[in-house]
């Protein structure tokens, strides 16, 4: 792996070998979280509040589908 940082702008330069399509978008959904919640004004405490309010209405929406 290569980081490059230029004024404003980070380039990460990986080997395609070692990583599946699922790990680099992973991956780009961390950043993506971390952009996001830099510029927030909104606490991490209340960003993790949010998050499992959400996956706790999928649940309750899509339970059935798992357990018969």
């Amino acid at each position: 792996m290569k980081i490059e940082r230029k004024e404003s702008e980070i380039s990460f330069i990986l080997n395609t070998n070692n990583l599946s399509a699922i790990s680099l978008q992973k991956i780009a959904d961390y950043i993506s979280y971390i952009e996001t919640v830099n510029n927030s004004k909104i606490s991490e405490d209340q960003i993790n509040l949010l998050a499992e309010e959400s996956k706790n209405r999928w649940w309750q929406e899509n339970k059935a589908r798992f357990i018969k």
